[in-house]
């Protein structure tokens, strides 16, 4: 078992878990270049909400660095403000089999002081 695989798995895991849960979910994909959030309905076929470091007006911010902590930070308040547009105030983390620290704790922690609860 490869280290993709092993991440993959523990992803299965977790959103096994959250399915139970019948709850929102803020699903995190990082890449060596960018980071990316997303918010699932429910039933998870449907996207309410999207941020990244892809987009125009983020990339300006950073000046083309879309790897970094602060990257991150940015992308976790864009995600809040577009989810609690579309209606949803609490979600459930999921952090696609990625460790909980850099760039993804410090998406979470953003996301949780721009006001979404998880």
């Amino acid at each position: 078992m490869n280290k993709q695989e092993s991440r993959l798995r523990r992803a299965r895991q977790a959103r096994l878990k959250i399915a139970e849960l019948k709850t929102h979910r803020l699903t995190v994909f990082r890449t060596n270049s960018h980071i990316y959030a997303q918010v699932y309905s429910p039933c998870g076929t449907q996207v309410l909400a999207s941020a990244s470091t892809l987009e125009a007006d983020l990339r300006k911010e950073l000046n083309g660095a879309g790897s970094n902590v602060a990257a991150a930070t940015l992308v976790g308040k864009r995600i809040a403000e577009k989810a609690k547009a579309a209606g949803v105030e609490t979600v459930a983390f999921d952090r696609a089999g990625f460790r909980y620290h850099g760039r993804v704790k410090a998406l979470a922690d953003a996301a949780r002081e721009a006001g979404l609860k998880f």
